[in-house]
């Protein structure tokens, strides 16, 4: 590993004097990383994106042993010797040193392009090739499964099946379904609207609703009107559901059927409704939109299909259909 000068300081993003932020800014990549925090906020990047950030630059400060290094010493050998570090001495999955990378690449571009480094390093180190797998999803058996376990006589379970549902029909994150307010739901028009602030893209979409979720909803808002909160969903005492609330609830119901061989999880019931749109003949435009996503290239991982759903698609849509 590289000669490290002394220790200077702990990297505390948000916290150090403004003039500290300038002095230690043109000599150590702390302080260099702070800036490009301080310039993603300038940017409107979301607090949780912020918040990895601060994770994945605490990954990096673990491997230089909490040490600050100089500009002139923020070389490629030295990141490339971080991404083996990860690799090999870590045990870390290559898609997940991809996301510590993304963000190492978008921090020393920043550092090029603001003149703090003389060379493009961000260019030298590339995303690490990934197995392309089917993304997991639930069969609709599976999906009834899960229902099947839950009490919807009681407020949770009504809320937790809801939930189910929602995540199927809408195809939203987990964080933009508990950031949904009762005023962001228009049963009328059937859509739900996701603000700007609290989409992973920051662009504000409409959501639409079947006329099932809407039956649904409408029971849902009268039997929590008495709350008085602004959120749509809400725990029994009447407080938002936290992200979190939800990935633990999902997993109770999970364990309680047999399916044991995939992860029950917000993202997985995500990846099945837009599987589902497809191979009910939705088209890969629209779910796009639904979706939030910014190209079709996420899509397209998505909507992979295995080979039991090919086969059943090409015996409804066979050429052969049309002959005979």
């Amino acid at each position: 590993m590289i000669e490290k000068q002394k220790k200077v300081r702990k990297y505390n993003v948000g916290k150090s004097s403004s003039k500290t932020m300038r002095s230690a800014s043109l000599d150590t990549i702390s302080g260099l990383y702070e800036r490009f925090c301080n310039y993603k906020q300038t940017e409107g990047v979301s607090q949780r994106t912020l918040k990895d950030y601060q994770s994945h630059f605490h990954y990096l400060m673990k491997f230089l042993d909490d040490e600050d290094i100089s500009r002139k010493e923020m070389t490629r050998d030295v990141f490339r010797e971080y991404i083996s570090w990860m690799l090999y001495e870590q045990g870390l999955s290559p898609v997940t040193v991809n996301v510590r990378l993304r963000t190492l690449r978008a921090f020393l571009r920043f550092c090029f392009k603001e003149g703090y480094i003389e060379h493009p390093i961000h260019e030298d180190l590339k995303i690490l090739r990934t197995p392309q797998d089917l993304i997991e999803s639930f069969t609709v058996e599976e999906i009834r499964q899960l229902l099947s376990v839950i009490d919807k006589e009681s407020y949770t379970g009504f809320r937790d099946a809801l939930i189910i549902q929602f995540l199927l029909d809408t195809m939203v994150r987990v964080s933009e379904l508990v950031a949904i307010r009762r005023e962001n739901v228009n049963l009328d028009d059937g859509f739900v609207k996701l603000e700007a602030t609290e989409t992973k893209t920051r662009r504000a979409r409409l959501v639409p609703l079947s006329a099932r979720t809407i039956v649904i909803l409408k029971e849902y808002l009268k039997e929590t009107k008495e709350f008085e909160s602004e959120y749509l969903f809400l725990t029994y005492e009447g407080s938002p559901l936290s992200a979190d609330t939800v990935r633990w609830t999902l997993r109770q119901i999970g364990q309680a059927t047999n399916i044991t061989k995939k992860r029950v999880s917000p993202h997985t019931f995500r990846h099945t409704g837009a599987l589902l749109y497809i191979m009910n003949g939705g088209d890969p435009f629209s779910l796009q939109k639904i979706l939030g996503h910014s190209d079709m290239s996420m899509t397209r991982k998505y909507i992979q299909m295995t080979d039991i759903d090919v086969k059943a698609q090409h015996d409804m849509f066979s050429p052969l259909n049309s002959i005979f």
